[in-house]
This record gives structure tokens, sequence and C-alpha cells, in this order.
């Protein structure tokens, strides 16, 4: 059975690599963004023709710090990436500071609402997109409740696709947890947490990856080096 590690354990283990000196937080963070590209693109081979569509949602820790450097990539690669932030980037942990400030080289940074979601969906089926990517790289890990607020315009924008058919379907994509769950417990978060059609997670599983209400998701485990 593969490893897996508790969100504490994964943290010190972190921590101990880049105390040591071996690697700095930076480097693991673009090689987490780096796996999850990799890892879309290997699931979703298709997608890598024409112009591709995506839309990250990044948070406030350093989770959002991963979800920035997947834009940055995915934009590198010719695709159109639409990124909305739930924070203030004054606040955000010094790397994920910095791979916010890699993006604003390349785009901008919208609220997490409803309105900039439909519009990302609407660009994605005006030029023809039969599917398009959500990153959700909102909390990972280190989530807590409650998120039912925070959740509220996703959950809207996908009840828009599925009961009115107005855009096409995305494939969600979690960096580490899918936003409303506990990494330990496997407990909600929210009383609807966000789908994952593949989860991207780092150096080791987290418990919630071995669960049942997780089966439905493919799951990868991405060597960042530690």
């Amino acid at each position: 059975m593969a490893e897996t590690l508790t969100s504490a354990d994964m943290r010190a283990v972190e921590q101990a690599a880049i105390e040591s000196g071996r690697v700095t937080g930076l480097v693991l963070m673009e090689r987490a963004g780096q796996g999850v590209v990799d890892a879309i693109i290997a699931e979703w081979p298709d997608l890598a023709t024409g112009t591709p569509h995506a839309a990250v949602l990044c948070g406030p820790g350093n989770n959002g710090g991963d979800g920035f450097v997947v834009a940055r990539l995915l934009r590198q690669r010719g695709w159109r990436v639409a990124v909305f932030f739930h924070g203030d980037a004054k606040k955000l942990p010094p790397d994920a500071r910095a791979t916010y400030e890699r993006w604003l080289k390349l785009g901008t940074v919208a609220p997490l609402d409803l309105t900039g979601l439909m519009q990302a969906a609407a660009a994605a089926r005006a030029d023809g997109a039969e599917t398009w990517v959500v990153v959700d790289a909102l909390f990972g890990i280190g989530q807590r409740a409650p998120l039912d607020e925070l959740l509220t315009p996703v959950n809207a924008l996908i009840d828009a696709i599925f009961k009115q058919s107005a855009a096409p379907a995305p494939v969600f994509v979690a960096v580490d947890i899918p936003t409303g769950h506990d990494a330990d417990s496997g407990a909600a978060l929210a009383r609807r947490p966000l789908p994952a059609d593949l989860i991207v997670t780092f150096h080791a599983l987290k418990p919630i990856h071995a669960m049942p209400h997780m089966a439905d998701a493919r799951c990868q485990v991405v060597d960042i080096g530690l």
C-alpha cells in the first residue's frame, strides 16, 4: 500500500526539508504546480490541442500559491486562463506571494464570484470547447469549516451548467484535497463540497484519498523532491 501521511506529518516533512537547506519552499511550490499541469495533460491529452480553457481558483495560503504556478504554466502553454482569488494578496505567505506576482506578469486576478466564473465558462463556449478545466487550489490540507459561503458561487456555476446547459461541462482538478473536506478525518466542511475528477497530491497520499467518497476521482501522487 502507498505511504499515507496526515496533514501534520506532511507539514513536518516539508518543514524538515526546507530547514535542512536541501530545498526552498518556493521550489517545492513550483514543482507542485508543474506536477499538477503534467497530470492534467496526461489525463486529458486532447486538451493540449486547439485553445484549451482553465479557471484556477486560488486561496489565501500555499495551496493558492500552487494554483498561481498552475495558472502561469498553463498560460505559457497557450491556454486561456482565468484566475480567481479568495483572500488578501498582502497577507499571502511569502512563497505564495511570489507566485502571485509572477502570475501578474501574464494575467489578472478576479474575485471569486459567480459573474466572473460564468464569464470564464462563456469564453470556453465561445471558443467551441467541449470541456474546460477548473483547478481547485483554494485550501488543500489546511482547510477549516465553515466553507459554505465561499463555495456558493462555484456551486452556482455547476448548477447553471448542468441544469441550464449554460456552458461546456468542466472537469475539476483538486490540488491536494477537494475544497470542503478534512484531509485526515474525511469530514465534510461544507454542505456541498467541490467535486473532483482528478486529485493531484504531493509526496504521499493523505488519509482522505483512500476513503469511499473519493472513489470517483482519480488520484495522482506527485514527487516534489522531499
